[in-house]
């Protein structure tokens, strides 16, 4: 298997930055893991929905798998509490 392009959605950039800087870093390892393995131990399959969700504490990082082209495509980053709406 080959490694994955990792691609932001440019909403998912605005809420990495509006998250407190202690997380931010945390969050983009987690994101940079994503590449080597789209589908690490710990995601779910969302339901109803071609998307998948990792988690770093109160964070959710919601993203989709193109796995002809090799791309994740990171489509939501929130806290849990808002990041379903």
């Amino acid at each position: 298997m080959g490694k994955y392009k990792i691609e932001l959605k440019k909403s998912a950039v605005k809420e990495l930055n509006s998250i407190p800087d202690k997380d931010i870093k945390s969050i983009i390892r987690k994101i940079k893991l994503l590449a080597d393995n789209p589908r690490p131990d710990g995601c779910i399959k969302l339901t109803g929905k071609e998307q998948y969700r990792i988690r770093y504490g109160n964070y959710r990082i919601l993203y989709s798998i193109e796995d002809d082209k090799l791309i994740v495509f990171v489509v939501k980053i929130g806290h849990r509490r808002d990041v379903y709406k």
